[in-house]
Parts: structure tokens; C-alpha cells; sequence
């Protein structure tokens, strides 16, 4: 994307690897909530999410053993000057772990007041707001051809999303049934927490020496409250009749590992590149995705808005590349 980034640096391959996990991941994801292996009903999301934040925090602990030597008391001491020592600097890490849970709220009441186009076509500012929090929080220069090309990716995904949401539109005049104006405000707060929440994690990353995993396993310990606190509110009746792993099978176990592995993927591209190529590689998955479900496994038929979404994301990509 940039034109300091060379095929092999680590701010292209971590692009690179954002946008095949991506992609990767929400096939399988998709699968694995539609079918049913071997009979098995579907599993509670809730869980996998907290399953995927524990591995994600082996993942860190492993990886801070290993840039010690696999010293245990190098390693334990990292932990406990970065973490216990200094409360006030894991205190920051806290507000993107509870944006991330208040932005799911928020979508989860957007979609309960909005038609999916809708939803899915104004979800999409997420890309100017991370834009605009990255100018103010980190004083990111950005051209007019730069902007250009953002209102433009914004444009171009909101035609593909428009594009795959018009079957379930077309079957159904609405999924709401409840205030279009209270699902539009939750849709433009979700935007506001996810690019603020990004930004702000990108600010934290790059504004101190604390090492990546670190922090990854800050955020994973806060996220871990988070998630559990949802599962008791939301879930825990049916987890005391059903169990913890009910429904689970091997797809679902590569789904977990599959988002724990993304969120350490997220984290690096945060670091080596920016939000807003984190913007550019999910837009590019969002398309392979697409064609994926077009070509191979027939289960879309794309519309004239995926061919002009396409062509959007392709020019932007173009044009944000340029100086």
C-alpha cells in the first residue's frame, strides 16, 4: 500500500498474511455456523471468543519465553515490571478491550432496528472514522488524494456489502422491527468505538517501548474479563443446562484458533503498519471473499453494485498507494 513497503518487508507481509486470515476465517466461520457436522447443533459464538482471547494469551506468553531465552524468571520479570508495576500504563489498555465490547452491543442493537443493507452500508464509515481519529490522535498527515481514496474504499465496500445483503433484502422488505433512527445512532456509535478503539491501541503500541507481546497479553487479560463477564450475563443459563462445549466439534476448534491467531495478526499490522491499511487488507478480503462464494462455492451471485465495488476498492487501493 505504501510506497515505502517493499514485497518482503514486515508491514507488507503482515498485510499480506491480515488478508488471507481473513479471508480464511470467515469462510470457515460462515460454514461452521450453517452446517452441522456429524449432526452436532451450533455452538455458542460467546465462548469461542473467550476460548480464542485464552489462547491468544498462551500465544503471548510463549512468544515473551521465547524473546527471553525461554527464561522463566527473565520472562516472569518482564511480566510483572510491564504489567503489576506500572498499573496506570495497563489501566490504557483496558478502554480498546471495553470499546470492543460496548461496539458489539452496539451492533448487535443496530441489527435488531436496521434492514441489513442498511446496516451494512453505513457500517462501512468505520473506515473514515478510523481516518479521522488517526489525524487527531496521531497526527497522521493525509493528502486530498489520500481522502479521495478513502471516501472512495468507503464507497466501493459499501456497494459489495449492499451487493451480497440484497438476497436477504429482496426476501424480506425488513429484519427490523423496531426504531430505524435508534439502529442508525447505534450503527454511527459502533463506527465512532471502532475506529477511536483502534487508533487508540495503535497509539499505545507505537507511543511506548513496551514490546508487542506485552501488550497483546494486556489486552487479552482485559478482554478475558470482558468476555466472561458477557458470557454470565447472556449465557449462563443455557451453559448450566448445555455445558461450556456444547455443540463443539473440529471446525469449531479451527475457528477459535483462527481468531486467536487474527488477533495477533491485527496487532502486528497495527504496529509495523497502520488502521488504515488494516482498512485497505480487510476491503481486499471482503472482495476475495466474494469471489470465492461466486466461483467455487456458488452460493453468491453477485449483482452490477459488486462489479462497481470492486472497481472502487481497486482504484482507491490505487490511488492511497500514490504519494
Amino acid at each position: 500500500m505504501a510506497s515505502k513497503s517493499t514485497l518482503f518487508s514486515p508491514r507488507a507481509i503482515s498485510l499480506i498474511v491480515l488478508t488471507v486470515q481473513t479471508t480464511v476465517f470467515v469462510l470457515i466461520l460462515r460454514y461452521s455456523r450453517t452446517s452441522k457436522v456429524d449432526g452436532t447443533p451450533g455452538y455458542l459464538s460467546s465462548t469461542a471468543v473467550l476460548l480464542a482471547e485464552v489462547i491468544k494469551i498462551v500465544i503471548n506468553i510463549f512468544m515473551i519465553l521465547y524473546c527471553n531465552g525461554f527464561s522463566v524468571s527473565k520472562s516472569t520479570l518482564e511480566i510483572k515490571r510491564e504489567i503489576f508495576y506500572k498499573p496506570l500504563d495497563t489501566l490504557k489498555v483496558s478502554i480498546p478491550a471495553l470499546l470492543y465490547t460496548v461496539q458489539n452491543n452496539l451492533l448487535f442493537l443496530a441489527l435488531s432496528n436496521l434492514d441489513a443493507a442498511t446496516y451494512q452500508v453505513t457500517y462501512q464509515l468505520k473506515i473514515l472514522t478510523t481516518a479521522i481519529f488517526s489525524v487527531i490522535l496521531l497526527g497522521k498527515k493525509l493528502t486530498r488524494l489520500k481522502w479521495i481514496a478513502l471516501f472512495q474504499l468507503t464507497c466501493g465496500i459499501a456497494l459489495v456489502q449492499l451487493s451480497t445483503s440484497s438476497d436477504h433484502s429482496s426476501k424480506s422488505t425488513s429484519n427490523a422491527h423496531g426504531s430505524q433512527t435508534i439502529g442508525l445512532i447505534a450503527v454511527l456509535c459502533a463506527c465512532l468505538t471502532s475506529g477511536f478503539s483502534g487508533v487508540y491501541f495503535e497509539s499505545i503500541l507505537k507511543g511506548s517501548p513496551t514490546s508487542l507481546w506485552i501488550r497483546n497479553l494486556q489486552l487479552g487479560g482485559f478482554s478475558i474479563i470482558c468476555s466472561g463477564l458477557g458470557i454470565f450475563y447472556n449465557d449462563w443459563d443455557f451453559i448450566k443446562a448445555k455445558g461450556f462445549f456444547y455443540g463443539y466439534n473440529h471446525l469449531t476448534w479451527i475457528v477459535v484458533i483462527l481468531q486467536a491467531v487474527g488477533g495477533l495478526i491485527v496487532a502486528n499490522v497495527v504496529k509495523y503498519a497502520d488502521n488504515i491499511l488494516k482498512s485497505f487488507a480487510a476491503a481486499v478480503s471482503i472482495l476475495l471473499m466474494g469471489y470465492i462464494s461466486w466461483i467455487w462455492l456458488q452460493d453468491f451471485t453477485p449483482t452490477i453494485y459488486f462489479f462497481m465495488g470492486t472497481g472502487c476498492v481497486i482504484v482507491a487501493t490505487y490511488l492511497y498507494s500514490l504519494q
